[in-house]
């Protein structure tokens, strides 16, 4: 999903200073910003007094951005999907805002309706790649991999470089039963990206699903060399310690 980055000049030109107090809202915004991404207890405290201070959508952005660093997914997708429909900036402002909303939603285990957010925002951002991406990524999460798979299809049309789309369309492919195609997917990421983790941690369960535990083995020892501390890695090692078990040596 997309990561949560500053809008800047465009929510920051709607804060104006309340009682005469001079404000640098630009400075602001990023300090407030960059701390909702290593402190966001400290960062939501500043952003609701900015708030009240005439920080505007600026300030909501930041106290938004800081709820979801809390792990309060659910009410910082609500404070996002709010914001993008307060917020006066162009279509493609406001779509960005409503996939931070679909992030929320999707980490608080509300797939159904981080689509049903991308939806709108792909109606006023109209074939995104980041979009479709995150849109699929929300319809595989609730099974709905064929409808994942016609993102998918959009989004590698309009950005053929993205490995992570081609990832993401072998994974939905395999839960089809489409092995033929998950594979080729999986070799094209990985031909555009050789160490992508997710790409050889897919990789690997195919070869895994074909009886090639040797190509599985490969692909996942690989993942925790060159991404030791990542998801794919924590999945690659628990998928190499099942296939030891059950093929001990």
């Amino acid at each position: 999903m997309a990561r949560i980055i500053p809008i800047a000049l465009l929510l920051v030109a709607s804060a104006a200073p309340a009682g005469g107090e001079e404000i640098d809202n630009q400075a602001t915004y990023r300090a407030c910003m960059e701390m909702a991404r290593i402190a966001p207890g400290e960062a939501f405290e500043r952003a609701v007094s900015w708030r009240g201070l005439g920080g505007g959508d600026a300030a909501d952005h930041c106290a938004a951005a800081a709820l979801m660093g809390l792990g309060q997914h659910g009410e910082a997708a609500r404070r996002f999907e709010a914001l993008a429909r307060a917020v006066k900036a162009e279509p493609p402002v406001k779509a960005e805002l409503l996939a931070h909303a679909a992030q929320g939603w999707l980490l608080g285990g509300d797939p159904g309706r981080a689509e049903a957010v991308l939806t709108k925002a792909l109606e006023l951002k109209p074939g995104d790649a980041d979009l479709l991406i995150d849109r699929a990524a929300a319809r595989a999460a609730g099974n709905r991999y064929r409808e994942a798979v016609t993102d998918l299809d959009q989004a590698v049309a309009a950005a053929p470089w993205r490995a992570d789309a081609y990832v993401l369309r072998a994974s939905a492919r395999r839960f089809l039963g489409d092995m033929d195609g998950a594979r080729g997917d999986a070799d094209q990421a990985l031909a555009l990206d050789a160490l992508h983790p997710e790409g050889l941690l897919e990789r690997g369960i195919l070869h895994r699903l074909a009886g090639d535990d040797e190509g599985a083995r490969e692909d996942w020892s690989r993942v925790l060399r060159v991404a030791p501390a990542s998801p794919a890695a924590r999945a690659a090692r628990a998928n190499l310690e099942k296939m030891e078990l059950r093929n001990p040596q």
